[in-house]
């Protein structure tokens, strides 16, 4: 028996090192993808990054294989590491075999811990290379270190000529089908990535303009290389009537044809995005603040033009909110939120607006935003309190009646002025629960009045428009005056001109209804709304309230004129007329002049919480 070592052909092992970085280098060119993925899709890429990375370490082996001279005749069937036959014993250096494995080991840590620093990048990289390298070398470093410290133990009777030709073929093509599949999938990969999956993930479907994902890339990789920008947020108003009437398909539509219009209107100067709904975000680089004004200007002008759709012929426009920077941020979000607050001022003043960010409006905002989460949990927390302004007689010097105003008591801002909580209330849908809640509170306190023979005067409270629009504010009332045993004459509901003209049959349908069962209904605000006269008769209201503001410029001959017609005219239909705002002596006797006799304001108190309104009430049942 002799023993014999292997021998190894230099190029083909040099090809065999070139061999796993680049297959090495490709499986992490794969797997960098994982990071920026989710799902499915994530798991596409680990699967194909695992899939090169083992056939490479495969073809590796055998690479290696073909570099290496036998001592004896080897033949092979296909299958892995035992379908290699050979006539002799194998014998192995343990020691050499385990620096091998250590050196493999160190190497692989060597190059994985590199891994973070391009983690995220799917291009090339140098450290992506570096990585590639260390761990490429480990592998094949590892096979030939084994294979060397491999000693053959053979019977020359049975060794009749040395690695064949035939064998190095039969490897050649076993390894070039490899190194193909392994091709096929790295090119099958990129181009699933390049044109769909990348178009799924950071194109908008329905107007093939890039979404959210695609804003980010862009905002990382391209937006901040200028010196100055402008970002728009655009957002159409109105399209939520139009998805209601017409459809969402017809809505669809539409969208594709804004798409269109703003591709064409910002053309080459920058970049569009669609965020969601009929929402979108312009992003122009190098653009002045003037600029970027003008450009809004374009756009809007563009946009508010005919749309011709399925047979329709629809109008729409659109708020612009406009940030800047520098100015206003260095980063994709701090400059998305400037241009959303700009956004809901344009939107806030009465839409089809362009508005640039400023600091003012973005603490109002956040003021705002805040109230409206404080306000949802206001109800439970039992923050809100009602207080009462007294109705008084100028004739009889009596108080005929009590308006019942709400009030917020903030446990951090303290008394919240209903100016700025009920237009949030109003918007968001809350003030519907709080009406209802204060009904049940007023007519209880009412009652409690009654029984104890404080006071027996009706009690009005203020009605929103969003109370009239499900049909059930008469049983909402119905309940209120049945739960706190109050006899229906003893409330009355106040009204504007605006609740009143909208949707006036079906409104006029409820106030009716209440009528009929006894509550009194009253038209705040005359005379400033958009009523009109011709209508006002077939409203069935008891009572024409006087707004404050002509009662504070009653010196002037035209707002005498009016105080008087408004007057006059709820003589002739049988109505009652409360002035609102009175405050001083020489108003109180311009309107008793002119016939009316209620009055509220100031002068004959402010409203009071309920424990104060019983000292009032004892004071000036007194004094009368």
């Amino acid at each position: 028996m002799d023993k014999m070592g292997i021998h190894f052909n230099v190029w083909i092992v040099l090809l065999s090192f070139v061999l796993a970085a680049t297959v090495t280098y490709s499986a992490l060119n794969l797997i960098s993808q994982v990071s920026r993925s989710t799902g499915k899709i994530r798991r596409l890429w680990l699967i194909s990054g695992a899939c090169v990375l083992g056939c490479g370490i495969w073809a590796i082996h055998y690479v290696g294989i073909m570099a290496s001279r036998f001592p004896a005749e080897v033949n092979y069937v296909p299958g892995g590491m035992s379908a290699m036959k050979i006539a002799a014993k194998i014998h192995y250096d343990s020691w050499i075999q385990a620096v091998a494995v250590t050196l493999l080991l160190v190497s692989s840590y060597i190059g994985l811990l590199m891994f973070h620093k391009f983690k995220e990048c799917a291009g090339f990289q140098r450290w992506k290379l570096y990585s590639a390298l260390f761990i490429g070398i480990s592998v094949a470093g590892l096979h030939y270190t084994s294979v060397r410290a491999s000693h053959f133990e053979y019977n020359n009777l049975l060794v009749s000529k040395p690695f064949i030709a035939e064998t190095d073929i039969v490897l050649l093509i076993g390894v070039s089908l490899v190194a193909l599949l392994m091709l096929a999938v790295s090119a099958g990969a990129v181009f699933l990535d390049r044109h769909v999956l990348e178009r799924m993930a950071y194109q908008d479907p329905l107007t093939e303009l890039p979404n959210r994902h695609g804003l980010e890339r862009y905002f990382k990789d391209e937006f901040f290389g200028s010196r100055s920008g402008a970002v728009f947020i655009v957002d159409l108003d109105r399209f939520k009537s139009i998805n209601d009437t017409l459809g969402h398909d017809i809505g669809d539509m539409l969208l594709q044809e804004v798409a269109v219009r703003l591709i064409r209107s910002v053309g080459d100067k920058g970049e569009i995005f669609r965020l969601g709904g009929d929402e979108f975000l312009i992003a122009l680089p190098d653009c002045t603040l003037e600029g970027a004004q003008e450009e809004a200007g374009h756009i809007m002008h563009e946009l508010k033009k005919f749309y011709p759709i399925q047979g329709n012929e629809l109008y729409v426009t659109a708020s612009v909110g406009i940030s800047m920077t520098p100015l206003h941020g260095t980063d994709r979000s701090a400059l998305m939120k400037a241009a959303d607050t700009a956004l809901y001022t344009s939107k806030d003043s009465g839409k089809n607006k362009c508005s640039v960010f400023d600091l003012e409006a973005n603490r109002h905002q956040l003021r705002r935003m805040s109230l409206e989460k404080d306000l949802r949990k206001a109800l439970a927390r039992s923050e809100f309190m009602v207080v009462y302004q007294p109705k008084w007689d100028s004739y009889m010097n009596v108080t005929v009646g009590l308006e019942a105003l709400l009030r917020w008591r903030h446990p951090e801002h303290g008394i919240i002025s209903p100016a700025e909580f009920i237009p949030i209330a109003e918007e968001t849908g809350l003030i519907v629960p709080i009406t209802y809640w204060m009904l049940h509170d007023v007519c209880s306190q009412n009652r409690f009045w009654h029984k104890e023979e404080i006071a027996s005067v009706p009690v009005s409270i203020n009605m929103s428009a969003r109370m009239f629009e499900d049909g059930s504010l008469y049983d909402v009332v119905a309940e209120a005056l049945t739960c706190s045993e109050l006899e229906p004459h003893f409330l009355e509901l106040e009204i504007t001109e605006s609740i009143a003209m909208h949707n006036m049959k079906e409104t006029v349908a409820q106030l009716s209804r209440l009528r009929m069962l006894g509550v009194r209904v009253s038209l705040d605000d005359f005379g400033t709304g958009f009523s009109s006269l011709g209508n006002l008769d077939e409203i069935p209201v008891n009572t024409l309230k006087i707004d404050q503001v002509f009662i504070r410029n009653s010196k002037m001959h035209s707002k005498k004129a009016i105080i008087s017609n408004i007057i006059a005219i709820a003589t002739h239909l049988n109505m009652e007329v409360v002035a609102e705002g009175v405050e001083t002596p020489e108003q109180i006797e311009l309107l008793k002049s002119l016939g009316c006799r209620v009055m509220q304001g100031y002068y004959y108190g402010r409203p009071m919480p309920v424990h104060e309104l019983g000292e009032w009430f004892i004071a000036n049942t007194a004094a009368s």
